[in-house]
Parts: C-alpha cells; structure tokens; sequence
C-alpha cells in the first residue's frame, strides 16, 4: 500500500475521519471507566455510612458496661471490707 500523497485534500479528510473515531472510541472508553469510578465511589460512600451509623449505635450500647463493671467492683470491695470487719 502507498502512502497517501498528504497534499490531497481527500487523503487528508480521511485521515481526519479516521482520527476522529480513533478519538471517539478513546473518549467512549475513558467515560465509561470514569462512569465505573463514580458508581463504585458512590457504593462505598454508602458502606462507610452504614458503618458509621452502626458504630455509633455500638458505642451507644456499650457505655453502661464500664459503670456496671465499676460498680461491681465497688461491690465486691464493699462486701470484702464488711467481712473483715464483721470477723
């Protein structure tokens, strides 16, 4: 095959053509792939929340156990004094 003669105008608008949907196909590709990004982005935007919210209600849950503990303690150090005291 011969190379085109680049001072025709014919060769030179097919090349542009040819360019034009190597550039059109390249563009589909790169926004399906940023379409892709947004998406995943999106869905991890959502889990992040959901833990959020449910390591807000854990920790909502948990703060008696320190004060039932401490208390407990207490307890037991009240009894064991009273026993000692008692004997």
């Amino acid at each position: 095959m011969t190379e085109p003669d680049p001072s025709d105008p014919v060769a030179v608008v097919l090349e542009l053509e040819r360019l034009r949907g190597t550039l059109e196909a390249g563009f589909a590709r790169v926004d399906g792939s940023l379409a892709l990004l947004v998406q995943r982005s999106d869905q991890t935007d959502k889990q992040l929340a959901d833990h959020e919210t449910r390591l807000d209600a854990l920790e909502r849950a948990r703060w008696p156990l320190a004060s039932i503990a401490a208390l407990t303690a207490s307890a037991g150090v009240l009894v064991a004094v009273w026993e000692l005291a008692a004997r």
